[in-house]
């Protein structure tokens, strides 16, 4: 089998202790059975006279091979250009995009570095494949270097339209980069035509076909993978015994009430604020005695040097506050902030004894919370799924009440809702949507992406790609 290398800026521990949703959850449920090399940075910042050395670790079939960023790569390459310039800007935030020639520096200097570092590990016959918008470049980097593997590219946030991403210093440059990729996956089909656009609108390039792009003589193909969680070991966390007999537990002094979860990173684009006021709104709604629901909010901590991050901590502090000074009693908390990360596995209890999964967020490129939200329910009596409508999970995951967000009325509304509607009505919406997570799940996330991969070197034009897809 060719070894599958896998390059993300993190490389997770595939131990016990794994917080919910995200990058690193997708990836290692997908490369759980198959197995390769992951190369990434491993958390460590070290400072700048270190040497930088890789640290090599097996498990199971995978290598994980990692290296530390030093502290000026930590300030301009992690915290500088990839979360103050472009993480907001993909999420649509660009009064909060803070852009500096070092930063920028910073970026191209450690997408270099990788390359060097992983070059030297690289079997001809390997087939690459590089997540995320903190290595758009990476690609690029290992051509110059003499790399002729076939090499994928996968955003996991949202792609925004042209007159977004042109607000973004040396965006153009960085998106022509992307071209020295065969394939460029991305998580919806809007942000596929969104990049095809702006490959024919602003860099003057040639839209082939719906997956193809031409610019200046190099041919990309494109397309929609959207990533998905392993359903069935998801679905044996949640179920197992002794988090159940916490649940009963935790019920027992006095818990019993029907609750919500959120579970999110502490994040300006998951819409924390607007989640906690729409609540509010939900318990404005009901008779001044009525106590119907108790919401779990899960914030982990992330990017906590950066002052946006710190603002809205703040912010989260003093609306929880102000709910249960005016709605709590001596037997409820209505709003239970906790601002920690909590075990996947904690979390999956948690998700299946909720009667629903509040996932709100104001941009996001999937969100997979929404997934381990549905396979941690109990199919005979299964909770409802809240769904932002900016969410890329949205586009699949119809069953789901979908909501605006911004419109506080209209998801405090879908709580109502949720809590009144009917067991025969949950029941058939968690059907549908256990159908379509196992249709879209870890394993055939990576098969698909990897099939086209194979399918796309040495392609001109559709006719060629026809002729590939019929050979594999």
């Amino acid at each position: 089998m060719t070894r599958l290398v896998v390059v993300s800026n993190r490389v997770s521990d595939p131990g016990p202790g794994q917080a919910a949703g995200g990058l690193a959850v997708c990836l290692l449920d997908a490369m759980r059975d198959r197995g390769g090399l992951w190369f990434g940075w491993n958390g460590d910042i070290v400072a700048e006279e270190c040497e930088i050395a890789i640290s090599s670790a097996k498990h199971g079939r995978c290598t994980m091979m990692t290296a530390p960023l030093t502290e000026r790569d930590y300030r301009e390459f992690y915290l500088g250009f990839s979360n103050e310039v472009l993480w907001p800007i993909h999420h649509y935030r660009l009064d909060l995009a803070r852009f500096t020639l070092e930063a920028g520096e910073g970026y191209r200097r450690v997408n270099a570095r990788f390359a060097d570092l992983l070059t030297p590990h690289l079997r001809r016959s390997d087939l690459i494949w590089v997540h995320d918008y903190h290595l758009i470049p990476l690609g690029a980097d290992l051509r110059a270097r003499g790399v002729g593997n076939q090499i994928g590219f996968f955003l996991h946030i949202p792609f925004p339209p042209p007159d977004i991403l042109t607000a973004a210093p040396e965006y153009e440059r960085l998106a022509q980069t992307l071209l020295d990729y065969d394939l460029v996956g991305f998580q919806t089909a809007s942000d596929q035509a969104n990049f095809s656009r702006f490959v024919s609108e602003v860099l003057g390039g040639e839209i082939v076909a719906p997956d193809i792009v031409r610019l200046e003589g190099k041919v990309l193909k494109t397309g929609v993978f959207p990533a998905g969680i392993d359903v069935d070991a998801f679905v044996a966390m949640a179920e197992d015994p002794e988090g159940a007999n916490k649940i009963r537990q935790y019920e027992r002094h006095g818990a019993t009430r029907l609750y919500a979860i959120g579970v999110d990173r502490l994040d300006y684009s998951k819409g924390l604020p607007e989640k906690f006021r729409a609540f509010r709104r939900l318990l404005d709604s009901y008779p001044e005695n009525d106590k119907p629901m108790t919401l779990i909010q899960v914030a982990s901590p992330t990017r906590d040097d950066l002052q946006a991050y710190i603002d809205i901590r703040h912010e989260l502090e003093a609306l929880s506050g102000k709910v249960n000074g005016k709605f709590g009693d001596f037997d409820w908390t209505p709003l239970r902030y906790i601002h920690r990360s909590v075990p996947r596995e904690t979390i999956a209890v948690h998700y299946r004894a909720s009667r629903i999964g509040l996932v709100t967020p104001l941009r996001d490129g999937m969100n997979l919370v929404a997934k381990e939200y549905i396979a941690a329910q109990d199919e005979t009596d299964p909770g409802v799924l809240i769904l932002s409508r900016f969410a890329g999970a949205a586009e699949d995951l119809q069953e789901a009440l979908i909501v605006n967000p911004y419109d506080i009325d209209e998801v405090a509304h879908a709580m109502r809702r949720a809590i009144e509607m009917r067991k025969e009505e949950r029941i058939e919406r968690h059907q549908m949507l256990m159908k379509r997570i196992r249709q879209h799940d870890a394993c055939n996330w990576m098969v698909s992406f990897l099939r086209a991969l194979r399918s796309c070197r040495g392609m001109e034009d559709p006719r060629d790609q026809e002729k590939q897809l019929r050979e594999i």
